[in-house]
């Protein structure tokens, strides 16, 4: 499906985050999260190595992946971009500012530029709405932003992209 390979090096790290959890189901959460962090994001070979270690199907697996928006199956860019959608955003005009995301780095909602320097994604709610509309890029979050925020954003974390 993916064509992903886990070298050597990378599954021992993969194996050493399972026994750091005691490779227990119930830390199956706690354990994507840890291979997210070191991968960048759960392609499936990462999924069906952490179910065998941890014993359950990888079906399993990859339903918590796919229903908690905080796992990926898609690689993000180095500055992931994620545009909050919740009520407060949206109202205060979130969807200008995405759309502003959108047409400076030409690309989509789930998409990540060709130089991988970015991705963009939107949010339900990031739980900062007194700053709304909220930006998140990686961990840093950027409050009540308008659509003539983003090329500033842009170039503060790449300056030849605008």
């Amino acid at each position: 499906m993916s064509g992903y390979k886990i070298a050597c090096d990378k599954l021992k790290e993969l194996d050493a985050i399972c026994e750091e959890f005691g490779d227990r189901p119930g830390e199956l959460i706690n354990i994507l999260h840890r291979a997210q962090d070191r991968f960048g994001y759960l392609p499936e070979e990462v999924q069906r190595v952490i179910a065998r270690r941890l014993g359950i199907p990888a079906a399993k697996v990859y339903g918590v992946v796919t229903f908690y928006s905080f796992f990926t199956m898609t690689p993000k860019g180095e500055h992931p971009v994620s545009v909050c959608m919740g009520t407060a955003c949206y109202v205060r005009g979130a969807e200008k500012v995405l759309d502003e995301f959108r047409r400076l780095l030409k690309i989509d909602v789930g998409q990540t530029t060709a130089d991988n320097k970015f991705s963009l994604s939107s949010l339900r709610c990031v739980g900062a709405c007194g700053l709304a509309p909220v930006v998140m890029i990686g961990k840093k979050v950027y409050g009540q932003v308008v659509p003539d925020d983003v090329e500033r954003i842009l170039r503060e974390l790449d300056g030849d992209r605008c």
